[in-house]
């Protein structure tokens, strides 16, 4: 079974929700910005039945709800605009 390392763009829309559809047993790599897009890499079995996965990205400062039967996963830290943005990113589970 094969492996691939892909990129993910993320919405415009940067704050907020994101749903992605990644190869099942995926392993999410890195966060980053990237010419001032937010992306992820994901370590990816290519040949495998594809699946939904849901995202969070909370500005420093701002609230995180604390919703009954969602946990979240933090996977990366990643600056914008020279550092004058700063976001992290979380999976729910």
């Amino acid at each position: 079974m094969k492996k691939t390392i892909y990129k993910y763009e993320l919405s415009p829309v940067i704050q907020g929700n994101h749903s992605l559809k990644l190869p099942k047993d995926s392993e999410i790599l890195s966060v980053q910005a990237q010419n001032d897009n937010p992306c992820i890499w994901a370590l990816v079995y290519p040949d495998n039945e594809v699946e939904e996965r849901f995202f969070e990205l909370f500005g420093t400062g701002h609230d995180i709800p604390c919703d009954m039967g969602i946990d979240r996963k933090f996977i990366g830290t990643f600056q914008m605009y020279g550092g004058s943005l700063v976001f992290h990113f979380f999976e729910r589970i």
